[in-house]
C-alpha cells in the first residue's frame, strides 16, 4: 500500500472562482462553505465564487477562504475515495495551510480552526497596515549568498529569509525600502529572478508582532487535541502529534521561517511514496518535483 501524505496551500493561492465546483458537486463541501459563512458572519462561497479579487486577496479573507476551500476539497476526496483517508500517514501545510492539516487530522474541529484562522488574518492584516513591508521571492540562488544580501540590505531596511520552498526558490520578507534594496542586489550578484509576492506585509518575520500575541490568545480559547497522523512543523520541519505542542509552535511560526524544503525531504525520509496537493492551486506540487523530480503527487483542486 502507498504512504500517502496530505499537503495543503497557503495564502496566495487563493482565485475568484474557487470553490463553486466544489459546493455545487459534493454536498459535505457544500456544508463546509455554510458552516463557515454562519461563523465568519459574511457569505464566503459567494465571495469566493465573484470576488472582487482584491477583497478575496486580502489577509484577513483570504487566510478563511483557502482553509475552508481546501478542507473542502478533502471531503470531495474522501467521498469520491473511501478507503484513502487509512493510508494517509502524514500531512503537512504551507504556513496558513498547517492550520487546514491540523483540521484534518482531527486535531482541531472546522469552526475551531476557523476561528483561529479568522484571529490570525485579521492579526496579521493589522501588523502589515502598521508597518508597510512586502516579500520577495529570489530564483536561482542558495541561502548562503541570500542571507548575504540580507546582510547587504539591511542598512536600507530590515530584511530576512522568510520561506526556504525549494532549491534556488526561497522567500525574503522585510520593509519595502529592505525589499527594494534586496531585489537590486539579488540582480547584481546573477539571481535568475526576482518576484515580489502579493501578500500584504513582511510575514514569519517579528514585523508581524502583535501578531503572535493575538494567536495566542485565539489558540488559548479553543480546544486542541491529539492528532491521529503526524503533522509536519514550519518551525522545525519535524513531525508532532501532541496537542500543546501545536499551540506552541503556531505561534512560533507567526516570526520564524518556514522550513518546507525540509520538511518535503522529511516526509520522503520517512518512506512517503505518494503526495496529495488538496486546495487550491499547485503550487506545492511544482515545488515538490524542484526537491524530488521522480515524486508522485495528485492534485485535488478546489
Amino acid at each position: 500500500m502507498p504512504k500517502i501524505a496530505c499537503l495543503f496551500p497557503g495564502q496566495g493561492a487563493q482565485y475568484v472562482g474557487m470553490g463553486q465546483e466544489l459546493a455545487a458537486g459534493c454536498p459535505p463541501a457544500r456544508s463546509l462553505f455554510d458552516r463557515a459563512s454562519a461563523v465568519l458572519g459574511y457569505d464566503l462561497l459567494e465571495l469566493c465564487r465573484t470576488g472582487p479579487e482584491n477583497r478575496l486577496s486580502a489577509t484577513d479573507v483570504s487566510q478563511p477562504a483557502i482553509y475552508v476551500a481546501s478542507l473542502a476539497a478533502w471531503e470531495k476526496l474522501k467521498a469520491e475515495e473511501p478507503s484513502l483517508e487509512a493510508d494517509v500517514v502524514a500531512a503537512a501545510g504551507l504556513s496558513l495551510g498547517e492550520y487546514t492539516a491540523l483540521a484534518c487530522a482531527g486535531a482541531v474541529s472546522f469552526e475551531d480552526g476557523l476561528r483561529v484562522v479568522m484571529r490570525r488574518g485579521a492579526a496579521m492584516q493589522a501588523a502589515a497596515q502598521a508597518t508597510p513591508s512586502g516579500m520577495v521571492s529570489i530564483l536561482g540562488m542558495e541561502i548562503p549568498a541570500i542571507e548575504e544580501l540580507c546582510q547587504k540590505a539591511q542598512s536600507a531596511g530590515r530584511i530576512q529569509i522568510a520561506n526556504i520552498l525549494c532549491p534556488s526558490n526561497i522567500v525574503v520578507s522585510g520593509s519595502l525600502a529592505g525589499c527594494e534594496a534586496i531585489e537590486r542586489l539579488a540582480a547584481e550578484a546573477g539571481a535568475m529572478k526576482t518576484v515580489r509576492l502579493a501578500v500584504a506585509g513582511a510575514f514569519h518575520t517579528e514585523i508581524m508582532k502583535p501578531a503572535d500575541a493575538a494567536l495566542a490568545e485565539a489558540l488559548a480559547g479553543v480546544e486542541l487535541r491529539d492528532a491521529r497522523i503526524p503533522i509536519w512543523s514550519n518551525v522545525d520541519a519535524q513531525p508532532h502529534t501532541r496537542a500543546e505542542e501545536f499551540r506552541t509552535l503556531l505561534v512560533r511560526q507567526v516570526l520564524q521561517p518556514v522550513q518546507w524544503e525540509a520538511t518535503i525531504r522529511g516526509l520522503l525520509a520517512q518512506g512517503v511514496d505518494k503526495f496529495h496537493e488538496i486546495g487550491p492551486g499547485r503550487v506545492l506540487a511544482g515545488l515538490l518535483k524542484r526537491i524530488h523530480r521522480k515524486a508522485e503527487c495528485v492534485n485535488v483542486p478546489a
